[in-house]
């Protein structure tokens, strides 16, 4: 079947009906834009289905340092804090100033000593797994004044 052919009349008055004022296009330009800016902002914070997918396996497989049912709560609670956007991606930087910020508590040679460790010095042993990471560092001291004395004559032996 043919088509009727449109009057020319009939064309221009579509054609000016659906074109658009340069306002009303922007507007709807501005609100594309905050719609897409909105849900990529909400998909890039939430955790994504993937990820508790994961974390689950690893509950359910025994792998955790939990047990299952702790390790499933935290998960759930994990992923609906993602929802919420209450999730932070802390970065190298942040887990070293945590570090150093907790030496500020102690004064003088504590203190030094404490950054010293936090800043790889000594010896480090433990894991989260075990309850947590032992961090140690050694300093020998030697006394000036007990070194100078003279060694203590010793007693003469009984006859």
């Amino acid at each position: 079947m043919a088509t009727a052919p449109v009057s020319t009349k009939m064309q221009d008055l579509m054609l000016k009906e659906s074109v658009m004022t340069p306002r009303s296009r922007a507007r709807l330009l501005v609100a594309i834009a905050l719609t897409l800016g909105a849900s990529l902002a909400y998909a890039e914070r939430s955790v994504t289905p993937s990820q508790y997918d994961k974390e689950r396996a690893v509950c359910m497989s025994g792998r955790s340092n939990q047990d299952r049912a702790t390790c499933l709560k935290e998960a759930g609670a994990a992923r609906d804090a993602g929802k919420r956007g209450q999730l932070i991606d802390a970065d190298a930087a942040s887990y070293k100033k945590n570090a150093l910020d907790r030496c500020k508590a102690l004064a003088g040679d504590d203190a030094r000593d404490c950054m010293t460790r936090m800043n790889g010095g000594g010896t480090a042993s433990g894991s989260v797994e075990a309850g947590g990471l032992y961090r140690e560092s050694v300093t020998t001291q030697v006394n000036p004044a007990a070194s100078m004395s003279t060694p203590a004559t010793p007693a003469s032996a009984p006859e």
